[in-house]
């Protein structure tokens, strides 16, 4: 088959389907990915598994007037592309696909969009349903089908999205990657951090953006800087809100404390080394860094949205609390840098979970939904 894989940016892609990319490049189908390439501020993350990228000029809002140049280039390449398969992704690349591959379908191209998570969800603004749910629910008839990434988005498009919905747990992450690790090797990785044994080591990933909320955990190290000594909170990522956070901590004389780790590709050898993981997130569709600190045996501490509750079960594999709640944060935190054994409890109970959302799992769901998809 020949297959096109579209994302808003590159970095989309990169981070979260080359495993895929890979199981399909090994059976033998040419791949095309069609992006925008942001890999420049990425630290080093790399397409792989492609035979081909094609530079495609979206901008992230979809009332971007840019987006319309955007377009006309994705539907040049899709009608003469002679694609079997599109998998698209992101909401601008999902939606401007759908809309560009209307004669491709016609001709017998299969169209697939993976949602990774609707802006429309219980809980959500009412000016999201208003908004995303009628966009949703329209396009979801210019493909021939959705597939969610969490089980809250699942049922909910069964009941109110047209056409076929499937599901698959996550993208996925690396278990040979990602899984607990010796004391002799936690000590080596701090080491090369600069961090003692003695350190409590608090570890927060994802873009340095609103949604990822980091303010509200800069806020709880400051309540806890005097009640752990040796506290240290790394923020791994980069973003729009960096400069931001870096204010907040220098204002709060946390310099000492927090510290930026910038954007990372080899965070296997940070997340085995921390004490507990947090995310503060307002949104979450199924996220990567949970699932990998689960698979190293770690606690969560982290905000209550679709995505945290599906992974983390509060009082067994952590702890789930409002996502402004910087005081609860801060007690939890403290709770779990008291209690040796309770943070032994979560890691363990959080690995036996995150074993549904490897790589190797969801390679098998997704093969057997494109196969489906392709076939049907």
């Amino acid at each position: 088959m020949k297959i096109l894989f579209v994302a808003t940016v590159l970095s989309h892609i990169c981070q979260f389907h080359l495993p895929y990319l890979r199981m399909l490049k090994e059976q033998g189908h040419e791949i095309h990915v069609a992006a925008h390439d942001n890999l420049a501020v990425k630290n080093g993350l790399q397409l792989r598994y492609a035979d081909n990228h094609i530079e495609i000029p979206f901008e992230r809002s979809p009332f971007d007037r840019r987006n319309i140049k955007a377009y006309r280039r994705l539907k040049e390449l899709i009608d003469g592309g002679n694609y079997d398969l599109i998998v698209c992704n992101t909401p601008v690349g999902g939606i401007l696909t759908r809309l560009a591959a209307r004669k491709a379908r016609k001709q017998g191209t299969k169209v697939v969009y993976i949602a990774h998570g609707f802006h429309f969800f219980r809980g959500a603004p009412r000016k999201n349903w208003l908004l995303y749910y009628p966009l949703e629910k329209h396009f979801a008839r210019l493909c021939d089908m959705v597939i969610t990434i969490n089980e809250e988005d699942y049922q909910l498009a069964k009941s109110c999205v047209p056409g076929r919905v499937e599901h698959i747990h996550g993208i996925g992450v690396d278990g040979n990657r990602y899984h607990p690790a010796s004391k002799e090797e936690q000590g080596v990785m701090r080491q090369k951090e600069g961090l003692s044994g003695e350190d409590f080591v608090v570890l927060c990933t994802g873009e340095l953006n609103e949604n990822k909320n980091q303010k509200t955990l800069i806020a709880a190290a400051a309540m806890l800087k005097e009640r752990i000594p040796h506290l240290k909170v790394l923020l791994g990522g980069n973003g729009p809100k960096e400069q931001e956070l870096k204010a907040q901590v220098r204002e709060l004389g946390l310099e000492e404390t927090v510290r930026f780790l910038g954007y990372r590709t080899d965070l296997e050898r940070v997340v085995p080394a921390v004490d507990v993981v947090v995310s503060c997130s307002r949104r979450e569709g199924l996220p990567l860094n949970i699932v990998e600190a689960m698979l190293c045996e770690k606690p969560i501490v982290a905000s209550t949205n679709r995505g945290h509750r599906e992974l983390v079960k509060d009082g067994a594999t952590g702890f789930l609390l409002a996502p402004d709640d910087a005081a609860g944060f801060a007690d939890r935190i403290k709770k779990l840098n008291d209690d040796q054994e309770l943070r032994k409890m979560f890691g363990s109970k959080g690995l036996s979970r995150a074993q549904a959302y490897t790589v190797s799992r969801v390679q098998k769901e997704l093969q057997m939904i494109i196969d489906n998809c392709v076939l049907s």
